[in-house]
């Protein structure tokens, strides 16, 4: 195995031709960092995992596409409606009906008072994310630099889903 500054260095030098395959992947200038940014984490999670007679490229280009399609499929699986009710009333509904209900709304709730409890550090670049702005926006305005916006994000993103990880399954006991 590599020493980790060599390993750091082939990676540094890979960002321009990941960030490339991210966009063929993604279609889309901003998944392509977010895929850009987990991959590259993940790969300095796992450098002991990489040998030096592997292609180091094909290695890193290896993980980038198995978090877009092991992304892509979380989305697919969160996108389906399994129906369990006795008489198929959610098939009926029409598919923009967001499911008006308590539950709904305590879910918007619940995430909102989840956001809420972050640092203002994590909190306010993720709630301006979610209203829209873009990271060049919320760096501007917020006076950071770029890459920290997205890492903050990145990382609010992440506690979100860890925190109510257990939360989306709660009403199907």
């Amino acid at each position: 195995m590599e020493n980790g500054k060599e390993f750091e260095r082939k990676l540094v030098d890979l960002q321009n031709n990941m960030l490339n395959f991210a966009f063929t992947l993604t279609s889309n200038r901003e998944d392509a960092q977010d895929l850009l940014q987990e991959t590259t984490l993940r790969a300095l999670n796992n450098k002991e995992k990489y040998y030096e007679n592997v292609n180091f490229k094909g290695w890193v280009f290896t993980i980038m596409h198995n978090i877009f399609v092991n992304n892509y499929r979380r989305v697919v699986r969160s996108q389906t409606i399994i129906d369990q009710t006795d008489n198929l009333y959610h098939l009926n509904m029409p598919q923009d009906s967001g499911f008006a209900s308590p539950e709904g709304s305590y879910t918007t709730t619940e995430i909102t008072r989840v956001i809420n409890s972050f640092s203002d550090d994590y909190k306010v670049p993720f709630n301006m994310h979610l209203q829209g702005f873009k990271y060049e926006e919320i760096a501007q305005e917020l006076g950071l630099p770029i890459g920290t916006v997205k890492s903050r994000i990145f990382f609010a993103r992440r506690r979100l889903q860890e925190l109510l990880s257990d939360y989306k399954y709660a009403d199907r006991q």
